[in-house]
């Protein structure tokens, strides 16, 4: 490279500037999400290959990690609240002890080892679902109920792969948390009182063992989203995880840079939605 080249590259780069002010000038492109532009050889703007606006809402890469692992965080809380209230009310039994089997196994089975299995069984060897991409060739060609099938099918295994590993953590969360909570006084007051076993778990002691669980789900967000690096390239699905992989490999820095600032701006979201529920959940917070 020639001298002229290297301060052209400093000034558009402004590196020939103090670094208080390189960074409030990046500062002050961040505001607006300008990342700058990307070092590949499109040379487009980096919101533009996040958030492409000529594309459908679908084929949108933050929209597609969003949404993948939105319905992960709904599927983990619907299934592992049950099955931890269940295990707490019925301790050390047969149940119990399946559960715990079967969490310890989630917590040591690797996603990526998973997420092959599941593509050979139920893609390869059975054909019941696909095993890459969000929709099928013939997409819109298809009805409206046949599209939401079509993508109920493709997001199948992403989802359960997601969904998995923090399944087996809140599950037992939710048990300890609830575990705890039966042992309190109000709790034995409740029965004393002659309340109903459904309602003294359900409306008492449910609120309660809730709290943890709330602050859990804020802090898991940057594991759901680093997990997306994961799936997104095994199955081939056009997310902000797969961009990422993709600027790595290629030393695409300011893409980089945006989706990890992207990515914290989620997190910072995630536990501010989990202080507000957590709000919601316990009445003292709000009178405080």
């Amino acid at each position: 490279m020639t001298p002229e080249a290297r301060e052209k590259l400093e000034k558009l780069y402004n590196l020939d500037k103090p670094v208080v002010v390189q960074y409030g000038l990046w500062l002050k492109k961040i505001v607006k999400l300008d990342f700058g532009d990307s070092f590949s050889s499109d040379r487009r703007p980096v919101i533009e290959k996040i958030w492409d606006r000529k594309k459908p809402l679908l084929e949108r890469r933050l929209f597609v990690t969003f949404m993948i692992n939105l319905l992960s965080m709904i599927v983990i809380l619907l299934i592992a609240i049950p099955i931890g209230i269940f295990s707490a009310t019925h301790q050390n039994s047969l149940y119990d002890r399946i559960i715990t089997t079967i969490v310890f196994i989630g917590f040591a089975m690797p996603s990526f080892w998973l997420a092959l299995l599941l593509m050979m069984f139920f893609g390869v060897h059975l054909h019941w679902l696909p095993i890459s991409q969000l929709k099928s060739m013939n997409y819109d060609s298809l009805t409206l109920l046949g599209k939401i099938w079509d993508l109920a099918r493709h997001l199948a295994l992403p989802i359960f792969v997601t969904a998995f590993g923090g399944l087996a953590g809140d599950s037992r969360f939710m048990r300890s948390s609830m575990l705890e909570v039966i042992r309190q006084d109000y709790v034995t007051v409740a029965r004393a009182k002659g309340l109903p076993e459904r309602k003294v778990i359900y409306v008492h002691a449910f609120r309660n063992a809730l709290l943890p669980l709330i602050t859990l789900i804020g802090l898991s967000m940057p594991g759901l989203i680093g997990g997306s690096v994961i799936f997104e390239n095994i199955f081939g699905i056009p997310g902000m995880g797969q961009l990422f992989y993709m600027s790595v490999m290629t030393r695409d820095y300011t893409v980089i840079m945006g989706i990890l600032t992207i990515g914290s701006i989620l997190t910072l979201l995630g536990n501010l939605l989990a202080d507000i529920g957590y709000m919601f959940a316990d009445p003292r917070i709000r009178t405080q």
